[in-house]
């Protein structure tokens, strides 16, 4: 018999002077819809589809995220009355942002105010609700 039973501290030098092992890059696409904007007039829900599925109803104030194949896409945006769609590409291991924004019109805003109703349209803009502006 020859060597001797290595011991724990032999176990973590060999650990510590072996080479690393490289990990595994993040290659989950997701996207994310943000109806947390300012600009919004904070009524209706707004109802989305991607690639023609529908795949959630958002009020102000909430963000959905999901996770995505990566490639092209059709994302629909519906506040009931009007309709909104972008086409993107989703890289793998990315994480798209969207902002949605509904809005009224420049004038309308004040029959908004006054009686409740107005014709209000809705904005879908890529990118993060602290940098989008309509």
């Amino acid at each position: 018999m020859s060597g001797t039973l290595p011991t724990p501290a032999d176990d973590v030098i060999s650990e510590l002077l072996s080479p690393p092992v490289p990990q595994e890059a993040d290659t989950q696409t997701r996207l994310t819809i943000h109806r947390t904007s300012e600009q919004d007039v904070q009524q209706r829900q707004v109802i989305f589809s991607l690639d023609g599925e529908r795949i959630a109803q958002l009020l102000y104030g909430q963000t959905f995220t999901c996770e995505i194949p990566p490639g092209p896409h059709r994302l629909r945006a519906n506040n009931t009355l009007v309709w909104k769609t972008v086409e993107f590409l989703a890289p793998a291991g990315t994480h798209v942002h969207f902002t949605c924004i509904n809005y009224a019109p420049r004038g309308m805003i004040y029959m908004l105010a006054i009686f409740g109703v107005s014709p209000l349209f809705v904005a879908l803009k890529p990118g993060l609700p602290q940098f989008v502006r309509l």
